[in-house]
């Protein structure tokens, strides 16, 4: 997150939250993390990774697991500015090479010239000063370290998809949601030039998922997480009956009713000198 952590974030991502948010937030492409590992300058390692904006560890344990990346890992540190997300965190992520701590993304705690891969998963948007995070980066990162930033979107190219975030992002209330594009003023920012090197990868993928757990989901926002109980149980009614309706729903088993949610998923790499 970021030195002053918005207030929507805070709030929304909160205690009491966590459990929801780590339940129902879905993990991340296996070839995606491929193409992170393809990009460091020492891929096998070993690794020092520093995570900023952590959350719960939903990415920390994607990583971890990871067949190749996951042992190339020397040590993780993962830093969260909110309490319940770390509390959350120190309950799933169980691994003697990861430690958990307060900070944001322009005061991150480490030493200099440290991490071999700074790694970002959902959150960058909410930066609010791409020029002293970035610095910031720079001082952390050895050299020819990486930036990865990574984020999970559900896919508008799909009719029940798309209604459902027709629906939600209604609640948005002027936040820096990732779909806005927000972040990619980082690009303009003096900082940029200790990043000479960028590059993007986007991916479509799916998921097995229930209407159950689509309407679960959309409670981890943390815009929908600050409202009313009367607007929850409004949207709640409105993003089941619009996932039931399941205008191109592809079943994985109906009997079991599963089926696919499909997503888009987007690294960005930014290599320092």
């Amino acid at each position: 997150m970021a030195a002053e952590v918005h207030r929507i974030a805070k709030q929304g991502f909160g205690e009491g939250t966590n459990a929801l948010y780590d339940a129902y937030r879905p993990t991340y492409p296996e070839e995606q993390l491929e193409f992170i590992q393809s990009r460091l300058s020492n891929p096998q390692g070993p690794l020092n990774v520093l995570e900023l904006g952590s959350g719960t560890g939903i990415f920390t344990r994607c990583l971890l697991a990871h067949k190749t990346f996951g042992p190339a890992v020397r040590q993780l540190h993962a830093v969260e500015p909110s309490a319940g997300m770390r509390e959350q965190f120190v309950k799933t992520v169980i691994d003697e090479r990861v430690l958990c701590r307060e900070g944001v993304f322009d005061k991150t705690g480490e030493e200099d010239g440290w991490a071999d891969l700074i790694v970002v998963a959902q959150a960058w948007h909410w930066c609010p000063d791409f020029d002293k995070a970035l610095t910031e980066f720079a001082r952390v990162l050895k050299p020819k370290g990486v930036v990865a930033l990574i984020w999970n979107l559900e896919d508008m190219d799909v009719a029940w998809v798309a209604a459902n975030r027709k629906a939600y992002e209604a609640y948005e209330q002027g936040t820096p949601q990732f779909r806005l594009g927000l972040w990619r003023k980082m690009y303009q920012v003096p900082a940029i030039r200790f990043f000479p090197s960028q590059e993007e990868r986007e991916v479509s993928w799916t998921l097995p998922t229930t209407v159950d757990r689509v309407v679960e989901r959309v409670f981890t926002k943390s815009y929908v997480a600050v409202l009313d109980q009367t607007e929850k149980d409004r949207l709640r009614n409105t993003i089941k009956a619009s996932t039931e309706r399941g205008e191109g729903l592809a079943w994985i088993d109906k009997d079991q009713g599963t089926f696919e949610y499909p997503h888009k998923n987007l690294v960005v790499i930014l290599r320092k000198d």
